[in-house]
């Protein structure tokens, strides 16, 4: 007589950041299989987060799961404000495992270390079996960069963008790039023309009251506002999938010319705002460049090469660079503060309170949209962060709170390399450090301020110019030898001596007001 073997009950658990409707897991329905996604107070509470962040992260959640659910899937759905809710990923896993007798527990690679750590260590607690798999949307792997890298001091992101578009064999002629070269970044430094009016942001209009009575029902601590009868972000795949049509079609022909130029009067200007969408996994990296492409492949004549190739670069060069800087330099880069900063955020950071326009507007646009661009990001917020000395740490928790495309691996490689410099170069070449001149030159947001961006000291002088020489006399010993800023320091040692004094009188009295300014 053959021997029955029981069937396997096995748990799957999805994550916030994993809503992947093409992952291998669901191409067939298994009745054996039950997938859990959960909102937890352990997600919310390890740093103030944007209010449309969690709203929108939570909203598509649930779409997902009442998508995998009309697929036929099983799905367990636990609600932040359900009562039997015990806010952890591990306390909820237990009781489920426990209470409906799961033989085999899977979860698929978390993005963050924080979740890789804590989930894999839970998973080998485990008296049943259990198994990890890739989440399927990286165009490399996670080991991918430090193999490439193997044995170099330095990881230029450059090498290894071409190298990725090599592998995926995007915008190539054989093994030559299209158009004999690989970057044409020389041509998208355009600010915006006065009166130029660019084309009105795509938003949409969802309705996330239940989530946000949730919220505030469970007293999250969060910040920036919401309309929560009109969230203006994706929060399912069909949407996302909308915005990227409207961006290759609406946004693409101008994207690249302006992709660095800053205004008071745009929020959104011809930038994709695809980020959320793809680090949350509704769409995959290569169907978003394949779509960009074939939009420039039928429509040559309006859509110049360097605007697709500013955008393939961010995504397959830069997005992938920087997570497998993060997978190679974690846990440690977490920790690094290579200048040794040790100051305090300005208050007006969270409430966007300050006299200088520039960040005035970056801060409350990134409160009112929970979104900024990649150069309000690195050459504002950043920019005055790292002239100011500001801890590394309290600049993460901005970062990784206000906007809505912030997790970890993402947030925090730009923040403590990109913006920072924070690792000491690993990620830039330099520190990104300007004064009034290059906003002024990128931006419209100098010609009404409060402070005289051709001012260096005295009352009303642009704080951003005494800073700036501040920043660099104060690091010399760490800087001097880098290449790419001698000139600052032939410049700074051929100054009058009363010329440098004044500068570092005026950025002393600044740091020691720096909340009033």
């Amino acid at each position: 007589m053959a021997l029955s073997i029981p069937t396997p009950k096995i748990l799957r658990l999805i994550l916030g950041d994993q809503l992947n409707s093409n992952h291998s897991w669901f191409k067939t329905v298994d009745p054996s299989v039950t997938y859990v996604m959960m909102e937890v107070r352990t997600e919310t509470d390890y740093v103030w987060h944007h209010i449309q962040k969690v709203a929108s992260f939570f909203s598509a959640m649930r779409h997902f799961a009442d998508d995998l659910k009309q697929a036929g899937h099983q799905v367990i759905y636990i609600r932040l404000n359900d009562a039997g809710n015990l806010q952890s990923f591990q306390h909820n896993l237990d009781f489920l495992i426990d209470k409906e007798a799961f033989t085999h527990f899977d979860y698929q690679l978390p993005d963050e270390y924080r979740l890789d750590h804590l989930l894999k260590n839970y998973a080998e607690s485990l008296l049943i079996t259990s198994q990890v798999v890739d989440s399927d949307h990286f165009m490399s792997t996670r080991e991918e960069l430090g193999e490439f890298f193997k044995g170099k001091k330095t990881y230029l992101m450059e090498s290894f963008y071409r190298y990725m578009r090599k592998k995926h064999h995007v915008l190539m002629q054989g093994d030559e790039p299209v158009n004999n070269k690989w970057n044409f970044d020389a041509d998208n430094r355009k600010k915006l023309p006065a009166n130029h009016k660019a084309t009105p942001p795509f938003v949409y209009a969802n309705d996330v009251s239940e989530i946000v009575d949730a919220i505030k029902e469970t007293t999250i601590k969060t910040i920036g506002t919401i309309d929560a009868k009109n969230l203006i972000w994706p929060v399912t795949r069909a949407q996302a999938l909308e915005q990227l049509a409207f961006f290759v079609r609406e946004c693409l022909p101008l994207f690249g010319t302006y992709q660095d130029a800053m205004t008071p009067h745009e929020w959104s200007l011809y930038h994709s705002r695809l980020s959320f969408t793809m680090n949350s996994k509704m769409l995959s990296p290569l169907e978003v460049i394949k779509r960009a492409v074939q939009e420039w492949t039928d429509r040559p004549e309006e859509i110049a090469y360097n605007q697709l190739e500013g955008f393939v670069r961010q995504i397959i060069g830069w997005r992938e660079y920087i997570r497998g800087v993060y997978w190679l330099k974690m846990p440690e880069y977490a920790s690094a503060n290579y200048f040794d900063h040790q100051n305090k955020l300005p208050v007006w950071y969270w409430t966007g309170k300050t006299k200088m326009n520039c960040l005035k507007y970056s801060i409350n646009q990134s409160l009112e949209f929970a979104y900024a661009h990649h150069i309000q990001r690195l050459m504002i917020t950043g920019n005055f962060a790292l002239l100011a000395g500001v801890h590394p740490d309290e600049v993460d928790q901005w970062y990784l709170g206000i906007y809505i495309d912030a997790i970890e691996w993402v947030e925090i490689t730009n923040t403590r390399g990109m913006s920072q410099f924070a690792d000491g170069g690993t990620v830039g070449t330099k520190p990104y450090v300007s004064a009034a001149a290059y906003i002024d030159k990128m931006s419209h947001y100098c010609t009404s301020c409060y402070y005289y961006k051709a001012k260096k000291t005295g009352d009303r002088s642009c704080p951003f110019n005494s800073l700036y020489w501040n920043f660099y006399d104060k690091h010399e010993d760490k800087l001097a030898k880098n290449p790419r800023i001698g000139m600052m320091y032939n410049l700074w040692h051929k100054m009058q001596a009363d010329t440098k004094a004044e500068l570092l009188e005026q950025a002393d009295y600044y740091l020691k007001h720096i909340d009033d300014l």
